[in-house]
């Protein structure tokens, strides 16, 4: 019980603080000693711990569950395994199928408080943390009993410092999910030296080191984890699931039929009619037979996913295919282009009005949403993947390209530092600095289009003989072991 009392009192000090620095009066900003109030209440009338906790295991994340793969991931490795799992976050898009078809997963949705709408930003920024902090402590203090829980971060703030209270009341595991560092997306917005950032850093560093067991996505995280703030961690690279895959063309067709339904870039020239054949933009199905071929003359499709935020400039994709139209215009063999740019986020306004004042002849852009089941049918159906994501932090990996390579799809990518532990330069995909690299390579990987026997044949041949591994077998060599010694 020490423990506990030693972290209540810990995050009592940090939240009268963070008050005080907001511009708080001293007896505003002593509301936070209510929390120790609370937790006294609410622990003194705990049961006893069920003895079947250790099968028990609750998945946190302080976001959109179904903009949370790897989290989701880790609760079907869990249920695979025959723990029960309670996956806690917002519900804002329809996790996956799976998720909700598995007996094993609860899902215990929690509001996404903004806190006050008055007063200065900090003020409000404040406000949001207490106000998150009473919410998640007080579904940590009544869910069952649990052995683990597991938690993304970022984000983190209030979590990890919620959750290890938690944690030591319950008698719980704690076990952060590094997936990059909170204080460096900060940054991108209020810049390094704002003194906001330098306090979310330090909360990171000093939460983060309490935690019983740590995950990260790549080793230069665990290396920088271990070096700078101490924290011990196990790499858990980012694997594809087995829903990732080259689609069958049977499958490409009816996708681009029912996308084809919303968005006139997957529907076929009008210009184009055939009897007895069903048309898309990319292939035909013999309506007496039902065989499906590729159409002759058809565009290349381009894909790239994002979440629309700061990590990742997409004026450098559009300046790439301003400079490749002009390459067609000028004379080169080059096919059309569709390029499909899928995902939610704040920029993604900006971009469809940039996107919808460029008058390209040979290059069409849609921006579609799409569901969790069609994403990795479209990733298996397309000829090349962009990837613009620039870490904040350098030191964690897109997990688009990850989903991409698991479709044997060739990509390429923005350089950032440790982008060499995924994209192999000129074995699976290319790496590029800038828009003009970038319509270079679109320029080489595509002068060969629609033959195999070029770059993009070649980088999607090394793909498939690549002998990738898939998550399930990943998270069994490096996470079950951790869970079956401390769980069991």
């Amino acid at each position: 019980m020490a423990d506990a009392n030693a972290a209540v009192a810990v995050v009592t000090v940090s939240l009268v603080l963070l008050g005080l620095l907001s511009g708080l009066s001293l007896s505003w900003a002593l509301l936070p000693v209510a929390v120790v109030v609370l937790i006294f209440v609410l622990a003194s009338g705990l049961k006893g711990r069920d003895e079947l906790a250790h099968l028990n295991v609750c998945v946190l994340v302080l976001g959109d569950i179904g903009r949370s793969p790897r989290m989701q991931y880790h609760a079907l490795s869990l249920s695979r395994h025959g723990y029960n799992v309670t996956i806690i976050g917002f519900l804002g898009t329809k996790p996956h199928q799976d998720i909700l078809e598995d007996d094993r997963i609860d899902i215990l949705p929690i509001s996404e408080l903004k806190g006050l709408t008055v007063g200065p930003k900090i003020f409000r920024y404040a406000s949001k943390v207490v106000f998150q902090t009473f919410q998640l402590f007080f579904v940590l203090m009544k869910i069952e009993d649990q052995g683990y829980i597991l938690m993304q971060n970022p984000p983190g703030l209030p979590a990890i410092a919620v959750t290890w209270v938690a944690s030591r009341f319950r008698g719980t595991q704690f076990i952060i999910d590094w997936h990059n560092y909170g204080y460096t997306i900060m940054a991108l917005t209020h810049g390094q030296n704002h003194f906001i950032v330098k306090m979310a850093k330090w909360y990171e560093k000093l939460f983060g080191c309490l935690s019983d067991h740590n995950l990260c996505v790549t080793n230069a995280m665990r290396e920088d984890l271990q070096k700078n703030w101490n924290i011990e961690a196990t790499t858990l690279y980012d694997k594809p699931p087995p829903i990732f895959r080259e689609t069958p063309l049977k499958l490409q067709h009816e996708l681009f039929i029912r996308m084809g339904s919303t968005y006139l870039p997957f529907r076929p020239s009008p210009d184009v009619t055939k009897e007895y054949m069903e048309l898309t933009a990319f292939t035909e199905r013999n309506t007496q037979t039902g065989a499906v071929m590729r159409s002759s003359g058809r565009p290349a499709l381009l894909i790239s996913s994002t979440s629309w935020t700061e990590d990742e400039d997409f004026s450098i994709l559009l300046q790439a295919l301003e400079e490749y139209e002009k390459f067609v215009e000028a004379g080169h063999k080059l096919p059309s282009l569709v390029c499909v740019i899928t995902g939610k986020g704040p920029q993604k306004e900006y971009y469809k009005k940039l996107i919808d004042s460029k008058e390209l002849q040979h290059i069409k852009i849609c921006t579609p949403w799409l569901e969790a089941e069609d994403y990795p049918v479209l990733l298996g159906s397309a000829d090349l993947g962009v990837c613009l994501h620039k870490s904040s932090s350098g030191l964690d990996l897109p997990m688009k390209v990850v989903d991409m390579f698991g479709c044997c799809l060739p990509v390429c990518a923005i350089q950032f530092q440790c982008l060499h532990e995924l994209v192999k330069h000129e074995e699976n995909g290319l790496i590029f600095k800038d828009s003009k690299e970038l319509s270079e390579q679109l320029k080489l990987l595509f002068s060969d289009f629609p033959s195999d026997q070029g770059k993009l044949g070649i980088f999607r041949k090394n793909l498939r003989e690549s002998g990738q591994q898939r998550w399930d077998e990943n998270w069994d060599q490096n996470v079950l072991p951790l869970i079956k010694e401390h769980c069991d």
